[in-house]
């Protein structure tokens, strides 16, 4: 039997056996394309989303500045920034109200009371019992020569000893005078003790065993009271800024004299 040979068409269109392998390959082309299309978004699906890159929102306004160099904008006007982020103001870290003369007992300590009346203001020396008009001229004189040492026999030793200080002192007292001093021999504090001991005085706790005559008789004076005059009197031996302070504190607190009434030198010191 003679078999019968396929032919094509030299046209290049195909004939019954050529169409049928074009359809057939087409039928087997097209259900791939969707699978390839829903692939990628099921293994998408399946990623869990904590495991995504967090979103990177691009910089505003094409910003290219580096890292770490950016201004923080500020926030409104009036808003308070957090409070982390604020150092406490020195002056508000503790505030410590300023309290009134220290009262340990020691007779050098001002001790005003307002209810009290006021104590006369002397500057008449010749009233003074002839021991403390000595020890007032003494003390005077060596202040005025400059020599510092000449105050050593005035201030005694041991029990009797001046107090010079508010606490204890240690070593030579005329070493610790000097070193009150601006300068290195002592006679800026010389210059002050005769500025103190040449304003009034005032003689306080008669008749008890505190019984003393004390330069400058702001010692015993509310500050609050002096009158324009004695406020002069007052600023020379102490700035207007001392005033202000010591008005705040409630008395005066720079040097003064302490005489007895026997002419013992018991004190000579500033400070509460």
């Amino acid at each position: 039997m003679e078999r019968q040979a396929v032919n094509f068409s030299t046209s290049g269109q195909p004939r019954g056996l050529a169409l049928s392998i074009r359809l057939a390959a087409f039928c087997a082309a097209f259900p791939l394309a969707p699978c390839l299309a829903i692939s990628p978004a099921y293994a998408l699906s399946e990623i869990k989303r904590e495991d995504l890159p967090s979103p990177v929102t691009p910089p505003a306004d094409d910003d290219m500045s580096p890292p770490g160099t950016a201004v923080p904008t500020p926030g409104p006007l009036g808003a308070t920034p957090p409070a982390a982020s604020q150092p406490t103001p020195p002056d508000e870290r503790e505030q410590v109200e300023p309290g009134g003369p220290t009262d340990d007992g020691g007779i050098a300590n001002p001790q005003v009371d307002p209810d009290e009346p006021l104590p006369e203001v002397v500057y008449d020396l010749g009233k003074l019992p002839e021991p403390v008009r000595r020890m007032h001229d003494l003390i005077i004189g060596a202040c005025k020569s400059g020599d510092i040492e000449k105050l050593r026999p005035l201030i005694g030793q041991g029990d009797a000893m001046t107090q010079l200080s508010l606490a204890e002192i240690e070593g030579d007292p005329i070493t610790f005078l000097k070193g009150l001093s601006g300068d290195a021999e002592g006679q800026e504090i010389l210059a002050i003790l005769e500025e103190v001991l040449s304003a009034g005085y005032v003689h306080v706790d008669v008749g008890t065993p505190q019984e003393l005559y004390v330069w400058p008789y702001f010692f015993a004076l509310p500050l609050d009271k002096l009158d324009a005059r004695q406020r002069v009197e007052l600023f020379k031996i102490v700035t207007a800024g001392d005033y202000d302070s010591m008005k705040q504190f409630g008395a005066y607190i720079f040097y003064r004299v302490g005489i007895t009434p026997d002419g013992q030198w018991t004190f000579f010191v500033a400070g509460d």
